[in-house]
């Protein structure tokens, strides 16, 4: 165990000096130039750095409504096109029910429902039929819904793709938001408060908004819409989306003729297309931009249009740039409810970064002590040692660009005395090797071969222990997690490595025929 090769050599002198390469961004004042070095600062956490945190639930209710709404209009167009004579067509929360007027059609009734894929269960008593959610459905939708959710909302957060913010899943339906450094929580509710979905359809000219409303009803397939405007107009707009906002390609904000803010926007190739070939058979007929349920704006197709158009309203140039911004993003699949909202002031993440501090110096400055008071000359070894494993820390923190949390903190602290763990075990042995009559190098040597096992079966232990914390846990304990495993498999290699390597060379140097441990 005492024969160090000349690479093992270099090879632990090249990985001590990586670490203190990147680890010292982090000890670099912010007014002194970094961009030469390779390593970036540790990021910090919300516990540490401030911010906001927000837990959202994603309305899924609200997709499984609109999807069953959908549902019915696309029976109702699929049922006059086979020419099924039908009546009582409901939507209500869990089912779409018809009746079909003709026993002879409803073969071709119940064909068509089945048609509608796996997701839906057709049942039926009679001429009545139902069609409803199966559950593998439901499951699906529900995952779905929230998988776009997250990745629609790290758009929305971090659009730059700079900005790293926390975002994860918590249940079913549930998804919790940490934005380390942001201060303005009224702006990040903004964002996310918006669906952001556009849709064009047409304004049915059956019947007008007055009458709609006059009547307390509106024609089949069609339904009564308020404006975005402060108006108070009202429009009859048909269900049908002729394009939607999935077919954005992009969106800037920008002003309109008479110099008012606006949004233009760019389809695709497929929205382009059906964008044409919709204006290009309603020349004549207004044709409504609506956001969120309301209408924008209704004009009057003039000609045929392809590939973009402008978005104009009572809209303010900070309005436009937050709109073009949701609509780069993309629709929220369902709405957001904020369940919990907290904001952190940097002033507890600096005071949270002083307690870890002392607490980290207080527990260096014992274990110091006490393994020099232990094993004098080789616990000062082990100390040296001790100080590589904190840089290689650091080091590995500042590569992975991992985020440093206060229970992170209580890591590094934790790793401090597991770090000389392993050079108690070592020192341990050969002292039992030294009170065996055995000479300085051979004592040596017999302790490390008789220790190592130990070393690696319980540090081993301890980082499966941390692997499922990070597999299984979330948050502050994922943070802790991070950082302890880390801390193991450094503290492994200055134990098997650098506290050996320090061993060997004042054995090479100083060729001890005994010494006292």
């Amino acid at each position: 165990m005492l024969q160090f090769q000349l690479w093992k050599k270099l090879l632990v002198a090249a990985i001590a000096s990586l670490g203190v390469v990147f680890a010292l961004p982090n000890v670099i004042g912010d007014g002194i130039d970094k961009s030469f070095l390779p390593g970036k600062q540790i990021n910090l956490g919300l516990d540490l750095q401030g911010g906001s945190h927000l837990l959202l639930r994603v309305d899924v209710d609200a997709v499984k409504r609109e999807r069953l709404e959908n549902l019915g209009e696309m029976i109702r167009r699929d049922f006059r096109t086979e020419k099924v004579r039908f009546s009582d067509l409901q939507v209500t929360e869990e089912t779409v029910s018809l009746k079909v007027r003709d026993a002879e059609d409803t073969a071709k009734a119940k064909e068509i429902l089945v048609e509608l894929g796996n997701d839906y269960s057709v049942s039926s008593e009679g001429t009545t039929y139902r069609v409803a959610f199966t559950e593998t459905g439901l499951t699906q939708m529900r995952t779905r819904t929230v998988e776009q959710s997250i990745e629609i909302i790290r758009r929305r957060l971090d659009p730059e793709g700079t900005k790293e913010p926390i975002i994860q899943r918590q249940g079913a339906e549930r998804v919790l938001v940490q934005l380390p450094g942001v201060d303005d929580p009224e702006a990040v509710k903004r964002l996310l408060g918006r669906t952001a979905k556009l849709t064009f359809q047409l304004v049915d000219l059956r019947m007008s908004a007055s009458e709609a409303i006059q009547r307390d009803r509106t024609p089949p397939g069609s339904i009564l819409m308020e404006s975005a405007n402060a108006d108070g107009r009202s429009y009859v707009i048909e269900k049908r989306v002729m394009v939607s906002g999935e077919m954005l390609d992009g969106a800037t904000a920008t002003f309109d003729q008479n110099n008012r803010p606006a949004v233009s926007f760019t389809l695709n190739a497929a929205g382009a297309r059906r964008f044409g070939k919709v204006t290009g058979e309603n020349i004549g007929r207004p044709f409504a931009i609506i956001l969120d349920g309301k209408v924008v704006s209704a004009p009057t197709i003039q000609s045929q249009i392809f590939g973009s158009g402008q978005i104009t309203g009572d809209f303010s140039v900070a309005e436009t740039n937050e709109l073009a911004l949701v609509l780069r993003a993309g629709a929220l699949p369902a709405p957001l409810i904020i369940l919990e909202e907290r904001s952190i002031g940097p002033g507890l993440g600096a005071d949270s970064i002083a307690a870890g501090e002392i607490a980290a110096l207080i527990g260096l400055i014992l274990v110091a002590v006490y393994m020099v008071a232990s094993y004098g000359f080789f616990g000062g070894l082990a100390v040296a040692a001790l100080a590589v494993n904190i840089i290689l820390i650091v080091a590995a923190l500042s590569a992975l660009q991992a985020t440093l949390t206060l229970p992170g903190i209580a890591g590094i602290v934790l790793t401090m005395g597991m770090a000389v763990d392993a050079n108690v075990l070592v020192f341990e042995r050969i002292r039992e090797e030294m009170s065996n009559g055995r000479s300085a190098i051979a004592a040596i040597d017999g302790g490390y071969q008789r220790a190592i096992s130990t070393i690696v079966d319980s540090n081993l232990t301890t980082l499966f222990a941390a692997l499922f914390l990070y597999i299984f846990g979330s948050g502050p304990i994922k943070g802790f997690a991070v950082t302890l495993g880390i801390g193991i498999a450094t503290s492994m290699f200055t134990a098997v490595m650098v506290t050996r390597l320090f061993i060997v060379l004042w054995v090479e140097r100083k060729r001890p025929s005994k010494f006292v441990l």
